[in-house]
């Protein structure tokens, strides 16, 4: 059973972020790494089944009705459109096999044109998932998954000072199946109502008229590092490379590629105030959203004007907890990913793709969680930290 059978079965972020490369990057070459975080995992009798998934993965195409979507979302240029009208992802980019080591890992290597390879990874991840738990978990129980899926909406709607507290799906990538994950989201859509946000997945956005959510991700703002004018301004390039093309529109920065730090140091009141608001994805989250408030206020910018994303590892329970610190002092969202679309009892695999180069360039990402970190170059590692003024060990 083939497990992907659109191309917009993917994020949002990944085609905001293609666009400015289409724009601004189009021949920036790169290359991804796979890593599965969960000890003990042995993907290796997999590999074959996951073959044949990214084989079919590189028939598709975007249909009419798929690109007439696109064309519609007020931040897709045409020219963008037009290009996806011809593009596909081509096999002769991604390579995946057992690992050296014989540990059970397995080695997924996607290297070429950036514009030609930055479709892969929420595919190649959700392909890999769902071959691990097809094959482990043969009958699922999914009346266990749905009674955890019960609970955590009861939490969502019993406290009336909640209603405007709403969460948004982010877990496509680390979903337990296709057919849970839009279980999942029709669940959600059905119980919630205006408590669901929308949807990082443009399929089900797009299928069932959900508003789909996502700007950029560690990717693009780690590519900077090789193409920006020099590697200390590359966070501010990033920026400022994305104002240029979206002009105020998608206005999310995210603060976590070399730590809450080093963003506010280049967040100054120019971003401030151009930027929407910022998402955190590692460290502490309260804390977070304490510093950033505090640095707006600093910066002559009212924090209660802006948006703060919460996306890393949530649950309802966390959820509620930053709500009920942030609720008045700032606009609030929250992307629930692994919990919502792959809980049914099972161990989730935390398996990530991650640029590791750019132009023949390593490239990194230093967040506030150490254990995110991914980068097989520890003199580029140290280089990074110094010139970030980077102190603890990421």
């Amino acid at each position: 059973m083939t497990i992907i059978h659109s191309l917009l079965d993917t994020d949002l972020y990944k085609f905001t972020m293609m666009q400015v490369v289409l724009h601004h990057f189009p021949a920036a070459q790169v290359e991804y790494r796979f890593r599965c975080r969960t000890a003990d995992v042995d993907l290796v009798p997999y590999v074959d089944e996951i073959k044949a998934e990214i084989k079919a993965l590189c028939t598709l195409r975007f249909r009419t009705d798929e690109l007439d979507y696109l064309r519609r979302l007020r931040f897709i240029k045409s020219d963008f459109v037009d290009f996806l009208d011809l593009f596909h992802l081509n096999e002769k980019y991604i390579s995946v096999s057992p690992s050296p080591k014989g540990n059970g890992e397995i080695d997924i290597v996607i290297t070429g044109p950036w514009l030609h390879t930055i479709l892969f990874e929420i595919p190649v991840l959700a392909i890999v998932n769902e071959v691990y738990f097809r094959n482990t978990q043969a009958s699922p129980d999914y009346d266990e998954g749905r009674e955890r899926l019960i609970e955590k909406i009861a939490l969502l709607a019993v406290p009336p000072d909640y209603a405007d507290c709403a969460i948004a799906d982010y877990g496509t990538r680390r979903r337990f199946s296709k057919q849970w994950h839009e279980e999942v989201i029709l669940t959600l859509k059905q119980s919630l109502g205006t408590q669901f946000a929308g949807t990082s997945n443009v399929h089900y956005a797009m299928k069932h008229g959900l508003l789909p959510l996502g700007t950029m991700a560690h990717e693009y703002l780690q590519a900077c590092q090789a193409l920006g004018p020099r590697l200390r301004d590359s966070q501010v390039y990033g920026f400022e490379v994305w104002a240029k093309e979206y002009r105020g529109d998608l206005g999310i920065a995210l603060s976590d590629v070399y730590g809450m730090k080093a963003f506010l140091r280049d967040y100054d009141m120019y971003f401030c105030k151009l930027f929407d608001g910022a998402r955190h994805d590692s460290g502490d989250p309260f804390e977070w959203g304490e510093q950033l408030i505090s640095h707006y206020q600093a910066n002559r910018t009212d924090p209660r004007t802006k948006v703060m994303i919460f996306s890393d590892a949530l649950d309802i329970p966390k959820v509620l907890q930053l709500y009920e610190r942030f609720h008045g002092r700032s606009r609030l969202a929250f992307g629930v990913g692994t919990n919502l679309t792959n809980d049914l009892g099972y161990t989730p695999l935390q398996i990530v793709i991650k640029m590791v180069r750019c132009n023949g360039q390593p490239v990194a990402k230093l967040s506030d969680s150490p254990g995110k970190n991914m980068c097989d170059d520890v003199a580029y590692l140290a280089y990074l930290r110094q010139v970030f003024e980077i102190e603890h060990d990421g």
